[in-house]
Formats: structure tokens, C-alpha cells, sequence
């Protein structure tokens, strides 16, 4: 009879936790759906590339600067309350999308959406946090890790088929109101006590921020993410240069190296699982890293080696944001601003999306492509002496 109960705990467990994940894709979709509508967008308002360029990157500002006020708002509202939040902003923001008739009414509904991306991608940790059993926490983490390039795949999948930028618009809103009504029925409400005021929940957010392992892990993702972007704002036009393929090929092979990216997320939750260490993983992962942009920025190798050193660069990459994601709880001061911590790392994430390809889209015009392997290096060394940093931050063993 209790392993009977106990089984079923486990599968309502995974089942919430497939509808949060389920939900980050979804907001995840958001993201990739704007690259892939960018030509038929401008092709439809006559918009030059400044300002097609928004439509992606509004995004990248609104987490730079509300990942840490969300994370409070989380708190006092409740990670389950935002979730729903999130997505109906998302919702909302995809209707209104699709039914824009000038730039500036997309551009808005864009904002919403983008308010609507952060709300989740907080919201969604803290309730992995506390429906995900004990022992199975780091895995969930790195499932949910999986949710950014996973949505960004499958959005480019559904661009080759829906060939109309409003009907994307209008699947994606759709999608998060299924996620809505999924998360309305299955995903647990909580069961905490009394809101703290917002008075207590600055003091208490304040001093998350002033904690040495939240800063170091939100230092560490923008390492990570400026190394990433850095490579993967520009992998087809270097995969065009090197290997003499087309467009389309350049695509493809982009998302095949992102499907290495996917895998690396699931197979650090798996070593998580197991025991391997937390600073071990995030620096064996950084060294793999810097060593592969470091090769395939200079070009040393046969185009096919090249081109597996971007998978393997991706493959690495992908155990650190499942790493950090599961070391938070144990950086966060207390359990409940866990949200906090979340945002301050998404801050610290959008920070390295926005500065990675600029620093190196101005390294490589001015020194070419061998230069930027320069810049790849040192973040690698820095995030590796950060995550030395990380050994005494975390409550439990690294």
C-alpha cells in the first residue's frame, strides 16, 4: 500500500512538473517565434534591421532590469499566482500581436510578452522547488533548464510550415491558454502562511543581494550566456564562411548544435542525481567551453571538426544552466526567496545575451574572426574562478 502511494506521489509530482516545464516552453516560443517571423515581418511594415531588431531584443532589456522585482513579486503574490500571470500576459500579448496593424502596436505587444516571459521563467523554479520531491529536485531543475532551447527549436520548426507571421502569433497564444488551464488543474497550490509585507520582502531581498553565493551564481550565468550568444548569434554566418553552405544548411546545422545544448542540460541533472559535484561540473563544463570557442574561432581544424566542436561547445555549455538552477536553493539565504535569486540570475543572463555578440560582433569586425577566441577564453577562465568562488556559497557540498 505505500509503495502503491508512493508511486502515485511521484507521477503527480512529474505531472506538475511537466506542465511548469510545459509552460516555460511556451514562453520559450515567444522568444524563437520573433526570429523566425523577422523577414515576413518586415517584408509586411517596410521595417529597417535597427528596427526589426527590437522585436527580439526588447526582451533581453526587460530581464536585465525586472528579474530581481519579479522575484519579489513572486513572493508576495505566490510563484503559482505569477506563473498564471505570466501566462496570461503572454496570452494577451500574442493576441493583441497578431491583430497589430502598425509596428509600434507589435513592438507593444511585444513588451507584454517580454513581461510575460520573465514572470514564468521566475515563477517556474520556485514551483519545481516545492512539488518536485527531495530527491528528485536537481533532475527537474535540468529538465526545466531544457525549456529556452527547446522552444526556440520548436519554433523554428513550426516556421517552415506556418508561413503567415500572425498565425504563429495566434498558435502561441493559444498554446498559453491551454498552459493556463493545465496549470489551473494541476499544478498544487501553496501552502504557506500569511504574505509578508512588502516592507519585510525588500529587507529579505536585499539581503539576498547582498549574499556572495547569489551574486557569484548570477555572475557565472552571464559568463556562461556571453560565451553562448557570443558563438550562437553568429554560428550560421561563420558556418557560411567556413564551410561554403547555404543559408538553409547553416540553419540546420545551427539546430542540430542547439539540439547538443538540450542534452547537456539533461545529462547534468542526471550527474546532479548521482552526486558529482556542483563546482566541478560548472568547471569542467567552463574549460570545455573556452577550449572549443578557442578552436573554432581561429579555424584551425577541417570544417567537419569545426563543426563538431560547436556541438561539443553547446553539449558542454548546457551543464552549467542546469547546474546553477539547482545550486540556487542552496545559495538562496532562505528557502522563500528563492524567486529573488532566480531573478537576480536572470539578470545576470540577459546581461552576457546582450553583451556576448556585441563584444564580439565589434572584436570580429575589427580583427576578424581569430580575435574573438580572445574574449571566448577569458570568460571561460573567469566563469571557472567563480565557480572556485561557488564552493563556499553553497549549504550544501559542491
Amino acid at each position: 500500500m505505500t509503495a502503491a502511494v508512493s508511486t502515485q506521489d511521484a507521477r503527480t509530482d512529474w505531472l506538475a512538473v511537466s506542465v511548469v516545464v510545459a509552460s516555460g516552453i511556451v514562453a520559450a516560443l515567444q522568444v524563437g517565434k520573433a526570429a523566425i517571423a523577422m523577414p515576413l515581418v518586415q517584408a509586411e511594415f517596410g521595417l529597417d534591421l535597427a528596427a526589426l531588431g527590437w522585436l527580439a531584443s526588447i526582451f533581453a532589456v526587460l530581464g536585465m532590469v525586472g528579474g530581481i522585482p519579479v522575484g519579489t513579486l513572486a513572493i508576495a503574490l505566490g510563484a503559482r499566482n505569477v506563473l498564471l500571470l505570466g501566462l496570461l500576459a503572454v496570452a494577451v500579448g500574442a493576441f493583441l500581436g497578431a491583430a497589430a496593424l502598425r509596428f509600434p502596436m507589435l513592438l507593444a505587444s511585444r513588451v507584454v510578452e517580454g513581461l510575460g516571459f520573465l514572470l514564468i521563467i521566475i515563477a517556474g523554479p520556485a514551483i519545481l522547488q516545492r512539488v518536485a520531491s527531495p530527491d528528485r529536485r536537481d533532475l527537474a531543475m535540468a529538465v526545466w533548464s531544457c525549456f529556452m532551447p527547446t522552444g526556440i527549436a520548436l519554433a523554428m520548426l513550426a516556421g517552415l510550415w506556418l508561413t503567415d507571421w500572425r498565425m504563429i502569433w495566434q498558435v502561441t497564444g493559444v498554446l498559453a491558454v491551454i498552459a493556463i488551464v493545465l496549470t489551473v488543474l494541476i499544478v498544487p497550490r501553496s501552502d504557506s502562511g500569511a504574505t509578508p509585507s512588502w516592507i519585510a520582502l525588500a529587507g529579505d531581498a536585499g539581503a539576498a543581494l547582498s549574499a556572495r553565493g547569489p551574486l557569484l551564481l548570477a555572475l557565472t550565468f552571464a559568463l556562461y550566456a556571453l560565451m553562448f550568444f557570443a558563438l550562437f548569434s553568429f554560428l550560421p554566418v561563420l558556418l557560411m564562411q567556413r564551410m561554403q553552405v547555404s543559408l538553409a544548411t547553416a540553419g540546420l546545422l545551427s539546430a542540430l548544435a542547439t539540439i547538443g545544448n538540450i542534452a547537456g542540460n539533461l545529462i547534468a541533472g542526471l550527474l546532479l542525481s548521482r552526486g558529482v559535484g556542483r563546482v566541478k561540473l560548472i568547471i569542467a563544463a567552463s574549460l570545455a567551453m573556452g577550449l572549443c570557442g578557442i578552436g573554432i574561432f581561429l579555424g584551425l581544424l577541417p570544417d567537419t571538426a569545426t563543426f563538431l566542436l560547436c556541438v561539443l561547445f553547446a553539449a558542454a555549455g548546457g551543464l552549467i544552466p542546469a547546474t546553477l538552477l539547482a545550486s540556487a536553493p542552496l545559495a538562496a539565504p532562505a528557502a522563500r526567496l528563492l524567486p529573488v535569486v532566480v531573478g537576480l540570475m536572470m539578470q545576470g543572463s540577459n546581461l552576457g545575451q546582450v553583451v556576448g555578440p556585441v563584444a564580439i560582433g565589434g572584436i570580429i569586425e575589427a580583427l576578424g574572426w581569430p580575435s574573438a577566441a580572445g574574449l571566448v577564453g577569458a570568460a571561460a577562465l573567469l566563469a571557472m574562478l567563480t565557480a572556485l568562488g561557488l564552493r563556499s556559497s553553497l549549504r550544501r557540498t559542491a
